[in-house]
């Protein structure tokens, strides 16, 4: 009876080990993630931009009844409190940087493994849609 738990034991240990290791993504893939990361995010400053020059006016024309506002938000921003909290912040994004893209990498690898023979060329045909819907609503540049 032992016998049966030492090696049920030495299963679950090499299943827990094998899933540890997480297999490493192609470059191709690597390469089409980044590209796909920039071109959103080019999108995402271009809405931003947007939203800055439609609001602008409107922003411009509160200037004299929000002076409140205005000096609240500016003591906020010269306070030592939130500047060390922008301090702690910043450090913490540095910190965890090569942790998420460690993780970000060992997610591709897990996804080019497992479920990118099944569900890929649905998820690309997808990523083109978008791309199309996206391009005539938020256009990249």
């Amino acid at each position: 009876m032992n016998g049966k738990f030492a090696l049920a034991l030495i299963l679950c240990l090499q299943v827990s080990l094998s899933l540890c290791q997480a297999p490493a993504p192609s470059q191709e893939l690597v390469d089409k993630y980044e590209g796909l990361k920039s071109v959103f995010y080019r999108r995402l400053l271009t809405g931003v931009t947007r939203a800055q020059a439609a609001l602008g006016p409107m922003i411009e024309g509160m200037g004299d009844s929000d002076q409140t506002a205005k000096a609240y938000v500016e003591g906020i921003q010269t306070s030592p409190k939130f500047q060390s909290a922008v301090k702690i912040a910043s450090g913490l994004a540095q910190e965890a940087s090569p942790l998420v893209e460690k993780a970000r990498l060992a997610t591709l690898g897990a996804y080019e493994q497992y479920l990118r023979p099944y569900i890929g060329t649905y998820l690309d045909d997808q990523i083109i849609q978008a791309k199309y819907f996206l391009d005539k609503v938020l256009p990249v540049e």
